[in-house]
């Protein structure tokens, strides 16, 4: 009985474990980055809280250009509580393919690694709520569907406690 508990614990505990972008490395369409975060695009989101239930709705505008391996990707957000905000990217893809990106609201560097149709992004968000700034883990995944549409689901993290999901879907004029 004791082998069997461990053997499920074990089991368990590697589900939990995140998943490597490189095993999309054959999905197809590829993704590259500077091409579809390039020009006007819109996206529609949702947050959710733990229980799944919706919190927050919002549309963005999105302007992204590039020169090079650096772009500046504008989002400005209306939620549908008829409040706006808006947050400004500049990434930078490394040598190796990877991408390392900053924002006035991002804590430190999001480091983000591409393979295949998935963008996988890690950074820390200093988010406000209630009068008060918390420092949050997120932990992104962007996959490219086709040419104009990418789905991106947030896992939202406190002291490795979730705080909920973000769901958005990308649309390239």
């Amino acid at each position: 009985m004791k082998r069997l508990l461990t053997a499920l614990l074990a089991l368990g505990l590697s589900g939990c474990a995140t998943n490597a972008v490189e095993q999309y490395r054959a999905e197809q369409p590829k993704l590259d980055l500077t091409h579809y975060l390039n020009g006007r695009l819109e996206a529609w989101g949702m947050f959710q809280g733990r229980s799944g239930e919706v919190k927050k709705r919002f549309h963005v505008v999105i302007d992204a250009q590039w020169q090079g391996d650096s772009g500046v990707i504008e989002e400005n957000f209306s939620w549908l509580d008829g409040s706006t905000s808006r947050r400004v990217w500049i990434l930078t893809r490394q040598a190796d393919g990877s991408f390392r990106g900053r924002a006035d609201d991002v804590v430190g560097e999001a480091i983000g690694d591409v393979s295949g149709n998935a963008l996988h992004w890690r950074y820390v968000l200093a988010l406000p709520v209630d009068g008060r700034v918390f420092n949050v883990d997120f932990d992104d995944w962007m996959f490219l569907m086709d040419d104009k549409v990418m789905f991106n689901r947030s896992y939202m993290k406190k002291w490795g406690f979730s705080l909920g999901e973000v769901t958005l879907v990308f649309q390239r004029s």
